[in-house]
């Protein structure tokens, strides 16, 4: 509670501090846009008022100079009386003191003003007075961490009943990461989270957003996933065959190589789910578990082996089942599920040995049994391609 109260303190101030900077960047812009403009009215209006008074102060210079002229000619000397009477004629017949610039009207004359509608202060006041909440608790928690090899499979449910949720998004990171990524987005409560290293603590949280809402919830409780269960890989070196870098993804190349591609060990266990995804183009394709990696076969339909095709056939120790799944085809997910049915106390000793079987394909499963001649927990899966350009992921 402390720790998540601190947290909430620091953003609350944080956020309020950046609103305060960037509020008061706005209103400094907006203030200098106004000044601004009242210095553009101001010039644009004053310069030919401008030019105007200087014109009248010309003018009025120019007949006060002439009236001066005017008196010394009529007060001087006889000699020169003459003289300057004509000079002062010639120079009143040419001045038209009679004549001014045209003055615009009072009104006509711009009086700058600022408007300011006092309202803003009130609908900012509301604005703010609204703006941010405090939540006590998300309205979405992390609930369930399944182990999956080199995955884990999260779930998380609505813990607030008043919510309706839209969207959810998934964000993890190592426990050594500073920062959190995005891992899913989308209507789902769960998701496998892939490319997980074994035995190493990750950081998971969720949050989501309501119906008809932008904006994304509180996050939930961050807590701690990890799985032991090292990941599925392919054989590397099969010539037909080529490999991601992580070795979950398996392409069928150009290669005129027919065989089985095989997992590089019997990661598959009992009492786990192992999902193919996007599979299969030929009836002799065909995608399954097997006790032992067999050499010299184009395909899983063989002894100590279970597998599906591309038709949906489904094959128990090399024999075609009655129970058929229906066709696979490109982006099609195929998953097996197997758990150990005991039959006796002599069936770990080399005697009867039964699986029991769900292999479920385009909402569709059959559910058999497949009694081996030894215990084995522990498998091996595999696929066969016939045509290059299909790829497998598993998982």
């Amino acid at each position: 509670i402390r720790e998540s109260a601190t947290l909430t303190r620091d953003v609350l101030e944080q956020h309020f501090n950046d609103l305060k900077g960037t509020l008061k960047k706005l209103l400094d812009e907006r203030l200098m846009s106004l000044l601004q403009e009242v210095d553009a009215i101001e010039q644009d209006s004053i310069k030919p008022l401008d030019e105007c008074q200087k014109l009248i102060e010309h003018g009025v210079s120019t007949a006060d100079d002439l009236l001066r002229e005017g008196e010394s000619a009529v007060h001087g000397d006889v000699g020169q009386q003459n003289e300057k009477l004509c000079s002062f004629t010639k120079k009143a017949l040419h001045i038209q003191l009679d004549s001014l610039p045209e003055v615009p009207s009072l009104v006509d004359v711009p009086c700058l003003s600022a408007q300011l509608d006092d309202c803003l202060l009130t609908i900012l006041k509301n604005q703010i007075f609204r703006h941010g909440t405090v939540a006590s608790r998300p309205p979405v928690q992390l609930e369930e961490f399944v182990e999956k090899p080199g995955g884990i499979l999260v779930r998380w449910c609505k813990v607030d009943d008043d919510f309706i949720p839209q969207d959810y998004r998934l964000q993890y990171r190592k426990s050594t990461a500073s920062h959190f990524e995005d891992v899913y987005v989308g209507s789902e409560t769960e998701f496998i989270v892939l490319h997980i290293d074994p035995n190493v603590d990750y950081q998971f949280r969720v949050c989501a957003r309501g119906d008809g809402r932008q904006e994304w919830s509180p996050w939930s409780v961050p807590q701690i996933g990890c799985t032991t269960l090292v990941p599925h890989e392919w054989t590397a070196g099969l010539e037909g065959y080529s490999l991601s870098s992580r070795r979950n993804i398996a392409l069928r190349n150009d290669s005129q190589s027919c065989g089985v591609l095989y997992s590089k060990a019997p990661t598959y266990f009992c009492g786990q789910t192992l999902t193919f995804r996007q599979v299969l183009s030929d009836r002799r394709d065909s995608l399954g578990v097997c006790v032992e990696q067999q050499n010299g076969y184009d395909s899983l339909q063989r002894d100590k082996a279970v597998c599906i095709s591309t038709n949906g056939a489904v094959f128990v120790n090399g024999k075609e089942m009655t129970n058929q799944l229906p066709a696979v085809t490109s982006g099609s997910t195929v998953t097996f599920d197997m758990e150990v049915v005991q039959l006796g106390p002599s069936s770990n000793e080399g005697g009867n040995f039964k699986l029991r079987v769900t292999i479920s394909s385009n909402n569709r499963e059959v559910v058999f049994d497949w009694v081996l001649d030894q215990c084995c927990v522990s498998l091996y899966f595999g696929c066969s391609f016939l045509y290059p350009g299909w790829k497998v992921l598993v998982f």
